[in-house]
């Protein structure tokens, strides 16, 4: 491994205006970082890296790489390029090994943080390194969100989270109540009340979005984001039709593989799938079927009728008149994304959200109520990991100097 590493971080030709940097969203300092590597100082490599982005180590694994920094190298241009993906793997994973410090000198003011995605995890560890005392409050058992609950053993191994939670969460001395969702039993009132000078919102989005379809209810219909969170309790059966085609498909379609299933199929509306090539290429290779231009207009209980559809150069589709075929099959996901839940919204006074359900914020994180701060998924829709990253950055930094500029008194 380190061998190969080495091999990619001498093919890097130290660009003086790095596109690689530029077309990471988080702004990795990828020449440098290399540059570090090559001058055997791993260490200071691995620092860098986790001073600019907490969760390096799973972005190194599941960004997506050949549209950000790799699909910005110059090499690219004429032949293959530098796969920063895996040297920021090693080193990432090398170094963490090596984070045992304790807890930063406690300043003595508490924030709350709602859920613990990508977000969530971002902003407890940047304000523990203020010295804030955090406490994460989380709907699940575990920590992690989307990145435990939502991607595949395969792409995203749980041991990498438990490695995050110890080192990140409990060695920063940062307190967890799992299985406790704000807005049943516990609101916003009640965090304030108890002395949280500022609370962050970073719920994600994990209400499925649906067809309207009739047979949408049937027993033999299962939405991707459930099915994704515990795959093993489904009893799929041989023939699976997935109804949608982006990245969310592509880890159902290749899970139900794992997990049985023999003929898969992905239909998509769209000429081509939304997934991105590397997820597409993997499901290609590991037996997913697929179907364009076509609609579902009924689901039955021993499979789907579907509809031709015509896909205009404007985005426009027309559908094709006595085109409706079935397609057969023992279970069908509907994996066309996700919404938010509305349980804080609906019980906390002052907090704005849009048609859809997602909050309201700002560019910095501030919401319609002050001291209340959102970004991630249950803001701006379902997006990245890094994109959640790089903006939650940012509204730590918001954060801070808020509970910095209250008085005593508030």
């Amino acid at each position: 491994m380190a061998l190969h590493v080495l091999d990619e971080a001498n093919r890097c030709l130290q660009c003086k205006n790095p596109q690689c940097q530029k077309g990471c969203p988080i702004n990795t300092p990828i020449p440098t970082v290399i540059r570090l590597l090559k001058d055997n100082k791993l260490d200071e490599a691995g620092k860098l890296l986790f001073e600019n982005n907490p969760l390096t180590t799973i972005c190194s694994l599941i960004c997506n790489h050949e549209k950000q920094c790799e699909g910005h190298c110059v090499l690219g241009r004429k032949s293959s390029p530098v796969h920063f993906s895996g040297i920021e793997n090693y080193i990432s994973e090398t170094y963490a090994t090596k984070m045992v410090k304790g807890p930063a000198a406690s300043n003595g003011k508490k924030v709350a943080i709602i859920g613990s995605g990508p977000a969530g995890i971002t902003i407890a560890i940047i304000l523990a390194r203020y010295g804030y005392q955090v406490t994460i409050f989380e709907s699940k058992d575990k920590i992690g969100g989307i990145l435990r609950y939502g991607i595949p053993e395969f792409r995203l191994p749980k041991s990498v989270l438990d490695d995050l939670q110890y080192r990140h969460i409990e060695l920063k001395g940062i307190k967890i109540r799992p299985n406790t969702r704000i807005g049943d039993a516990i609101g916003i009132d009640d965090l304030f009340r108890d002395g949280y000078k500022a609370i962050f919102i970073g719920t994600g989005v994990w209400r499925p979005n649906t067809l309207h379809v009739k047979g949408e209810t049937l027993g033999n219909v299962h939405f991707a984001i459930n099915y994704l969170n515990n795959p093993s309790v489904y009893k799929l059966g041989e023939r699976v039709t997935i109804i949608g085609a982006g990245n969310a498909a592509m880890d159902v379609a290749r899970t139900a593989i794992r997990n049985g299933s023999r003929k898969v199929t992905c239909f998509s509306v769209n000429k081509k799938v939304a997934a991105s090539d590397y997820e597409f290429s993997y499901a290609q290779l590991e037996g997913v079927n697929f179907e364009y231009n076509r609609k579902p207009v009924e689901i039955l209980d021993d499979g789907v009728i579907f509809r031709d559809v015509i896909e205009h150069d404007d985005g426009t589709f027309e559908e094709v008149d006595g085109s409706d075929k079935f397609f057969a099959s023992d279970s069908v996901i509907i994996a066309i994304s996700q919404g938010p839940r509305n349980v804080i919204v609906s019980t906390t006074t002052g907090l704005n959200a849009d048609k859809r359900g997602l909050l309201v914020a700002d560019e910095f994180g501030n919401t319609s109520r002050q001291g209340i701060f959102a970004s991630g998924d249950v803001v701006n829709g379902a997006r990245t990991v890094v994109e959640a990253v790089a903006h939650s950055k940012i509204v730590a930094e918001t954060m801070h100097k808020y509970i910095q500029g209250l008085s005593d008194a508030d």
